[in-house]
């Protein structure tokens, strides 16, 4: 067995080889990251192996510093390992009681991980793929965020210039209302509007909802308002709008991707009912190839979704906390799509009504059902098998 511990960093990557007897078949060197670097790795671990040997690579995660160098090892076929930087730290911190860390050190410790940790699972081809998914998912999560953050400065803004408006419709963040607050962006601009140009703008963004006698109540009420005339805020409102707008349509590029990916994947994840394609996608992206997991449980613990755990001496804490490490995207997609799949699959809502009349919060009955839905989830996505509700 010949372990290769590389470890990554922007423009180089300090590597060291080790045989499964101690051997030190070639000390740290260090690659620059470009096409001669990784050229260079592949000579030096060919000329220190044998056809007969066992050859297994390790790196730390290190986001996408590490994305080409390890495409690089798939390409070349060899088995590699992406490993925790955690777990380096504390087997690092094993070895010697000094405070000492650099990359040389690092590429060493790797290497005696690979050769001593027998439960690494090898990085495939499938996980590596599955990182253009895991890219778009986050992505629009993030826009999500952004867009959600522009929502509030929109409706704090309209308190402001047009604080009556919020009553006389639905909802602020409607495609109607945002082409008026674009075309009049504040109480005193709709007052002063036209009505037959006002009922127009309002009927073309409703499709004809919006009628005549509501152009009629919202000028009244803008004539009436209290909201102030400041002419800074009617642009910010109006340039606001403009924002949504447009990461409405990224929103939409995005999701489009995904949506191709998943019709690819058929994944049996989306045929449990609550679970859509995003929230699926999502899933699938943050975990990867789910045969690296031996059980539902390391996928909870992977989604810091395992409850933590205090015991010294004869105390032992009984309130349980989440550990809330690891994947965050992970953390946030299956709870939340457990929220949906208890509201639409009859047996998960029977275990969350269980779990409330026993007293328990909604958020830890929501918990509870969370690493239900997670062994669900991960029993289908290995057998392959779709959604089958229990009464079947």
């Amino acid at each position: 067995m010949i372990c290769v511990g590389i470890d990554v960093a922007k423009d180089k990557h300090d590597c060291f080889i080790l045989s499964s007897e101690g051997e030190v078949l070639a000390d740290v060197f260090t690659i620059l990251n470009n096409a001669e670097g990784f050229d260079t790795l592949l000579q030096t671990i060919r000329r220190c192996t044998r056809p007969e040997d066992k050859i297994k690579v390790g790196l730390e995660a290190t986001g996408h510093y590490s994305y080409n160098i390890l495409g690089f090892l798939l390409d070349c076929g060899l088995p590699t390992y992406v490993i925790n930087p955690l777990h380096t730290n504390l087997y690092r911190k094993s070895l010697t009681l000094r405070k000492t860390k650099t990359d040389r050190i690092d590429a060493r410790t790797i290497a005696t991980m690979l050769m001593s940790d027998l439960d690494l699972k090898s990085y495939t081809d499938t996980s590596y793929h599955n990182e253009e998914l895991k890219s778009l998912t986050r992505y629009r999560f993030d826009k999500v965020r952004e867009r959600a953050k522009l929502k509030q400065s929109v409706s704090r803004l309209v308190t402001i210039l047009f604080p009556e408006l919020e009553k006389l419709v639905p909802s602020l963040h409607i495609a109607s209302v945002y082409t008026l607050l674009s075309e009049f962006p504040g109480a005193h601009q709709i007052a002063d509007a036209h009505l037959t140009h006002l009922k127009t703008v309002l009927s073309d963004a409703s499709k004809g909802r919006y009628d005549r006698e509501k152009a009629v109540e919202i000028r009244d009420a803008a004539r009436k308002s209290i909201g102030s005339r400041m002419s800074a805020k009617s642009l910010e409102l109006k340039h606001t709008i403009q924002l949504i707008r447009e990461l409405d349509a990224e929103i939409d590029e995005i999701e489009n991707e995904i949506n191709s990916i998943m019709d690819e994947v058929h994944s049996p994840m989306t045929t449990i009912p609550g679970i859509g394609t995003r929230m699926g996608a999502m899933i699938l992206a943050e975990i990867g190839d789910f045969h690296n997991f031996n059980s539902a449980d390391k996928i909870l613990a992977y989604a810091g979704m395992s409850p933590s755990t205090y015991q010294s001496g004869q105390l032992t804490s009984s309130y349980s906390h989440m550990e809330k490490r690891g994947s965050r995207y992970l953390r946030y997609a299956i709870f939340n799509a457990t929220k949906y799949v208890c509201m639409w699959e009859p047996t998960f809502a029977a275990y969350l009504a269980k779990k409330r009349a026993e007293g328990k919060h909604y958020n830890v009955a929501i918990s509870h059902a969370a690493k239900k839905l997670v062994r669900l989830i991960y029993a289908m996505e290995r057998s392959g098998q779709p959604y089958r509700p229990a009464s079947i």
